[in-house]
């Protein structure tokens, strides 16, 4: 007996209801209306009547706009979240706990981002008139311990607090103790950070360049103490008295970032060469000679005395090249980076190196025994007001729009200045935001191009029907406005994310799947004469198969609602939405659209199809549609004799045609169709137990790939590493904190005019003249930062460049252009005839009149040899050209000079020659441009008269520099907090747990007394501050900022004498901060410069944050049970990113886990068999498998993207197999009826899932390949994340069609029940079994949990 025909499930009553439903649709045949009764009689007349369909068409296109229209017009916007920000999870302790921290220090300071160095802090003198209270109580006999009325008293808030300082600083105290920003009316921007830009880091500032506490006069600079304030009072009245200077742009409030990174080989990462130095200053002169510069730059007082920087007085650059290229003017040296020639390097570094603020512009790598750095960091710092503004507060938004029109014109620019030994990348507030904006935009400009191949696509696939074409993506688009729509308004979710955007490119391909199915069902179902029996039949079909393909889809979507991750659950609603709308809509539109096209629009497609195979001279065939395809025949079976052996071959199975007499082959679906039949179905189903043992192969190998999958050793990538962005971005860990501002650190600032006289014997020392030629390059001294070469010119202000020719034969000769004398293989030098120029002289930088700036641009795109060429703006990046190197010649005629001529060769490989009379460099006859025209170049190479006082300079060559400063701490390490006096955070009026929102507020712990654990806070700083694995040399910044309290703490506990001290830059704040409300001090919290690494992984940082965790929890149980302290915690912001990560891979592990159970349970009910269930199961876990096997082949590790990418794979590999196996169950009906005794019940088998594949294969063929042309275009994106989602959408869509074709329809051929036609009860039957399944799984699951919680009481009992 076969007992493979029978099911494990469900076992009695399908014989006897098959045979009543037969019965019931015998009698409810009439003739009149071909068998179709009810509600379905109405649906085909509403599908078969023109004028009606076209109504359904209007309805369904009206009602989406109309919605969309109500809802963009009245209701809230939707807010845009592209950031990282929106995966936070809010609800994790680590969330909870920083942001109770930002809270209180955003209601102390009103604002987070605290700039980093004002020289004086609100905060200290506060505490130190508390402190100073309650010492004086004790020492009158006050027992603070025990008097109610101690340091933290009410009685203290006269002294504590005064009146005046809270206008100073700005802040108003709530009665319930919560400090709030005050002393402006809500909306006003009174303070800079409100303004835009940098004012958040920096606030106000004073004539002498002096921070204040948002208007507070400040005694001290950026070096603090008495003689700064002087020197700020000497500069207020030399502003009173320079009757010259304006007001206008004196603060600054707005900066562009550049980062000069050195490249080149593997040794040679020194940024401190004179060719790499000199390319920096070029670029810095670039950019201060924009036309529009004077009017936003910033105009510092300290500007007046330098005499060179008149008559604009613009801030230079704050740069270390103010030291580097000092300006000379009355016999008096300026360090301002303005002058021509470079100074001696080792005395101008050493210089520079007196001040601590000089380690802000270097990496940590270089010291004062190495003078090595492989970046140099500059900030060119913008003022205002501008003209025609009376304030900051003056229109703030139209200042700030104004800047931002301006300084995006930078970004062109410093795209084209990198050359091949520096790399300039750029930023800033307006700059950053720019470019993520542009890239954001031309990504999404991809999806256009998507758009336009799919629907290409689907015009081929569709037959060439415009028609059908234009509705099936009508359709589509139409649902995604109505699911943003219930997502918007009815659900009340208010924001998109990043995941959000990419749902338009998924639902693509099930759109497109749907709408294939109906277009296939419709076309199989001509063998129906009466037009209402086949749009009924079309209806029912394929909506019921379209059905369960897209809420088995929606329901694995929907599954990620369950993630903590917010974006993670508004992506899983919106996809789940999307696909039920698209179906919907699909299911509405589709019917009307082949009825309306069937009986008004076929006639004139067929003709015009006609029309152009007429003009091919090709035979006048039927459209690929109609129902003279030989494609829409059911298959007929010819049973051979031997066939029913058991053993043999498969059946030889033939198509007959259509009745049709013009029956004919199509164009693109008969095709396809016969393609898959021919060389996919036929011979998964013959080879059927080799496929099946190929899949058992593959998928132990990929669960083998699974297991080898490793996680992510690295910060997850938003950009590609190639862009400025993500270069910039991953620059940033290596770099000082965002909130440290060095706007003053240059030698314009930190140095006086120097006169020559003092440095006279070193005026004649060439650049560099520190380095020893005769040493060896690679022996020499680490405190010899430039490598000069012998064969190069590199001295002096005038440069040789040397032109080399290239003629093996070709119809291009190419120039090559080197300021290397030496000859290169195979190129050869030049001679003076016909033209040629063999060498040329340049100045290396700005030179008087000689200011026109080349630059040579080489491109290794045009093999097998580079190309050259000259260009006077600059390089094109998107054809392969990239700097080599720049000089200045003029453009007009001058003493000593030659006029040379030059132009690109409009010819591959596109050289650009240099000679000296036009002829032979008139390539083209259009006008003079970027890359054709004449220069002046200089005749003498005599530097004497040219070369400046500057050239070589070393300030310190009589010793007189001093010591090098110490490197100061400038947030380069994760900052972790531990805060005493915070219980945690209260968010019991938020209304979701999206990250834009109110963060709530904080919980205050009332038991907190800083005077009475005053002992036990000193001690704890000591212990941490000691544990140098965890904490860096000078990195403990227990108390805030100011000397003023370390002569007041050890008077109150002997403990808290010789507290570690910050080592920070002069005028930096420190990161402790108190809280003071109500005369109280509310809350403490240290700070501490961890060692932890920005750069590393989530999961390597968790052991770092585990090692703070245990260490402060063992100092903490030390303290007496009775002790606030007690209750303190470690908190800092890196640890909130990094469980976002990893909390973002377990609960995408989590989601894809829930899909597939949900997706089981579903399929179960809608097969009713579980060996229908099987292959699909099967299937699913063939495709995770190996698409996880996929990426870990292609080298991608698990991360945040790569897991939230992973939580879509269970909804996308369902479809297909689904489909495959309803149209198992549709071939049961479809088929010829045949005893059962004269075909064996395998060959039955085989049957049908030729038939199924024959049914559906072209349709979720065609869906897969729009999936995966759809998500092509995302694989070029430069956000990361999109890139990534797109190649993992493509990869699994591969292989689940794959796998559908093969392992599911040879499974369906091996244990496929044969007979099975799923009758309405066994569908019922499976629902309630699986109903009873879940709930007898959450009994256990509730009895397990009290269980548990019962043997842990017993055991801690």
């Amino acid at each position: 007996m076969d007992l493979e025909d029978e099911p494990l499930l469900f076992q009695t009553g399908w014989e006897g209801e098959e045979e009543e439903e037969q019965e019931g649709e015998e009698a409810g045949h009439r003739p009149g209306d071909g068998g179709v009764g009810g509600v379905w009689r109405v649906v085909g007349w509403v599908y078969t009547v023109p004028w009606v369909s076209g109504v359904v068409l209007g309805a369904g296109v009206l009602l989406p706009c109309a919605l969309s229209a109500y809802m963009f017009l009245y209701c809230p916007p939707l807010d845009i979240d592209l950031s990282y920000s929106a995966f936070e999870v809010h609800s994790h302790f680590s969330a909870e706990r920083f942001d109770a921290l930002a809270i209180a220090v955003k209601s102390q300071l009103g604002s987070w981002e605290r700039h980093r160095c004002e020289p004086d802090d609100y905060d200290t003198s506060a505490l130190r008139d508390l402190l100073l209270q309650g010492l004086g109580k004790q020492g009158a006999g006050t027992s603070e311990g025990s008097h109610p009325e101690g340091l933290n008293s009410t009685s203290a808030r006269p002294s504590g607090l005064p009146g005046g300082a809270r206008q100073r600083r700005g802040v108003e105290v709530s009665p319930g103790g919560r400090a709030e920003a005050g002393g402006r009316r809500r909306g006003e921007a009174s303070r800079p950070e409100e303004t835009g830009g940098d004012g958040a880091e920096r606030g106000r500032k004073e004539p002498g360049g002096n921070a204040t506490a948002w208007g507070t006069p400040a005694a001290g600079g950026p070096s603090g103490g008495e003689a700064d304030g002087g020197r700020g009072r000497s500069l207020l009245r030399e502003r009173r008295l320079a009757s010259s200077y304006s007001y206008q742009q004196s603060q600054a409030l707005w900066r562009m970032e550049l980062v000069f990174v050195a490249q080149g080989g593997p040794g040679d990462n020194n940024i401190f060469t004179p060719e790499r130095l000199r390319t920096i200053h070029g670029v810095e002169r670039l950019l201060m000679q924009h036309p529009q510069f004077q009017q936003f730059c910033w105009k510092p007082l300290e500007a007046l005395r330098d005499l060179p920087l008149g008559p604009s007085f613009c801030s230079p650059p704050s740069s270390l090249l103010s030291y580097l290229f000092p300006s000379e003017r009355a016999d008096k040296i300026y360090y301002d980076g303005m002058g021509p020639d470079l100074a001696d390097i080792q005395g101008a570094l050493s210089l520079a190196m007196t001040h601590p603020q000089f380690y802000w512009y270097v990496d940590e790598s270089l010291s004062p025994e190495r003078l090595s750095s492989s970046l140099l960091r500059s900030e060119i710092h913008f003022g205002a007001p501008l003209p025609s503004f009376y304030s900051l507060q003056d229109r703030p938004a139209e200042q700030r729009r104004r800047f931002r029109d301006f300084v995006v014109q930078y970004a062109e620019i410093l795209a084209q200045q990198s050359t091949s030994q520096v790399r300039v990348l750029y930023g800033g507030t307006e700059l950053f935001d720019n470019e993520v904006r542009q890239t954001f935009h031309s990504d999404m400009l991809l999806a256009l191009i998507s758009g336009a191949c799919i629907a290409v696509l689907v015009y081929i696939l569709t037959s060439f029907s415009v028609f059908l074409s234009f509705f099936g993506l009508a359709s589509i688009g139409l649902s995604c406005l109505v699911a943003l729509f219930l997502y918007h308004v009815v659900f009340g979710v208010r924001y998109l994310g990043i995941l959000n955007g990419v749902a338009a490119f998924v639902i693509i391909g099930i759109g497109v799947d749907d709408v294939f199915v109906f277009i296939s069902t419709f076309r199989q179902a001509a063998h129906l004469v009466l037009p209402v029996q086949r749009m009924v039949y079309t209806v029912k079909t394929a909506g019921r198969a379209t059905f369960l393909t897209s809420f088995t889809t929606a329901a694995a979507y929907a599954a990620n609602t369950f993630s903590q991750i917010p974006a993670v659950q508004d992506f899983g609603l919106f996809m789940a939405l999307i696909v039920s709308c698209c179906w919907l809509w699909v299911s509405l539109l589709m019917p009307a659209a082949l009825c309306v096209w069937s009986q008004a629009v076929e006639a004139h497609e067929n003709t015009w199809w006609r029309w152009l195979k007429t003009l091919a001279g090709l035979s006048v065939l039927h459209s690929p549609l109609s129902d003279g395809d030989d494609d829409v025949a059911l298959l007929s079976v010819e049973m051979e004799p031997e066939s029913c052996e058991p053993d043999v071959d498969i059946l030889s199975l033939s198509l007959e045609a259509s009745p049709s007499p013009q029956a004919s082959a199509g164009v693109v679906s008969a095709k396809l169709q016969w393609a898959l039949k021919r060389w996919v179905a036929e011979p998964a189903v013959e080879n059927r137990k080799a496929v099946l043992g190929v899949y058992l192969l593959v998928l132990l190998v990929s669960a083998g790939c699974c297991c080898l999958l490793r996680p992510a050793t690295h910060a997850p990538l938003l950009f590609r590493p190639d862009t400025n962005l993500q270069t910039l971005l991953a620059l940033r860990n290596n770099l000082s904190g965002q909130g440290i501002a060095c706007h003053m650190c240059s030698g314009v600032f930190m140095e006086k005019p120097h006169y020559l006289h003092t440095n006279a014997n070193s005026g004649s020392s060439p650049p560099g003249s520190h380095l020893h030629h005769d040493q060896d390059p690679a022996r020499q001294s680490p405190q010899s930062p430039a490598k000069p070469s012998s064969k190069s010119n590199t001295t002096g202000p005038l440069l040789t460049v040397y032109v080399f020719k290239l003629d093996m034969g070709a119809s291009v000769s190419r120039y090559r252009y080197s300021v290397n004398a030496s000859v290169p293989s195979p190129w050869k030098a030049l001679g003076s005839g016909h033209g040629d120029v063999p060498s040329f002289l340049a100045y290396r930088g700005p030179n008087s009149n000689y200011s026109t700036r080349m630059t040579v641009c080489v491109s290794h795109v045009y093999q097998p040899h580079a190309s050259w060429m000259l260009t006077s703006l600059g390089c094109d990046p998107h054809h392969g050209w990239r700097s080599e190197f720049s000089f200045y010649v003029a453009s007009t005629p001058q003493h000593h000079s030659r006029r040379l001529y030059y132009a690109q060769h409009r010819l591959s490989p596109h050289p650009s020659r240099v000679c000296a009379e036009p002829p032979g460099c008139v390539f083209s006859s259009g006008p003079d441009g970027a890359t054709q025209g004449s220069f002046y170049s200089p005749l003498s190479n005599d530097t004497s008269a040219t070369k400046s006082k500057t050239s070589g300079f070393n300030p310190c060559s009589g010793g007189g520099c001093g010591q090098p400063a110490v490197r100061p701490l400038v947030d380069t390490g994760a900052m972790v907090f531990v805060v005493f006096g915070i219980l945690g955070v209260n968010r019991t009026q938020r209304t979701d747990n999206h990250v834009i929102g109110d963060m709530g507020s904080i919980i205050l712990d009332p038991e907190f007394d800083i005077f009475k654990e005053i002992g036990y806070l000193c001690k704890l700083c000591k212990a941490i501050s000691a544990n140098t694995d965890l904490v860096k040399p000078g990195g403990a910044q227990c108390l805030p900022s100011g000397n003023k309290l370390s002569s007041i703490l050890p008077l109150l506990h002997p403990e808290c004498r010789s507290l570690p001290k910050p080592n920070l830059l002069p005028g930096q704040l420190s990161h402790g901060t108190v809280g003071l409300s109500a005369g109280r001090v509310r809350w403490l919290s240290m700070a501490f410069e961890s060692t932890t690494y920005k750069g590393k992984s989530s999961f390597q940082t968790h052991s770092d944050f585990l090692q703070w965790e245990n260490f402060l929890q063992e100092q903490l149980a030390t303290l007496p049970q009775s002790s606030a302290l007690r209750r303190g915690f470690q908190t800092c912001e890196h640890w909130k990113q990094i469980f976002m990560e990893i909390i973002g891979v377990e609960s995408a592990l989590c989601s894809l886990l829930l899909s597939l159970v949900i997706c089981v349970a579903a399929v179960s009910v809608f097969t009713a068999h579980p060996l229908l269930l099987l292959p699909i199961l099967f299937t699913i876990l063939g495709v995770i498998c190996l698409v996880v096997a996929i990426m870990y082949m292609l080298g991608w590790e698990m991360g945040a993207v790569e897991a939230i990418s992973l939580s879509i794979l269970v909804g996308s590999s369902v479809d297909y197999c689904l489909h495959l196996v309803e149209g198992y169950l549709l071939a049961g009906d479809s088929l010829p009826e045949t005893p059962s005794h004269s075909l064996e019940l395998q060959a039955k088998r085989r049957r049908r899932a030729l038939e199924a594949v024959n049914h559906v294969g072209v349709a979720i063929v065609s869906s897969a390949v729009t999936t995966v042309i759809s998500t092509v275009p995302l694989f070029f994106c430069v956000i990361v994340p999109f890139a990534k989602f797109g190649q993992i959408v493509a990869i699994n869509t591969a292989v689940s069609i794959l796998f559908t074709l093969t392992v599911t329809a040879a499974m369906l051929a091996t244990m496929a029940p044969p007979c099975f036609s799923r009758p309405p009860g066994a569908v019922l039957r499976a629902g309630l079994a699986v109903m009873a399944t879940v709930g007898l799984g959450a009994a256990l699951c509730w009895a397990g949990g009290l269980m548990g919680r019962g043997t842990w009481h017993t055991f801690t009992m």
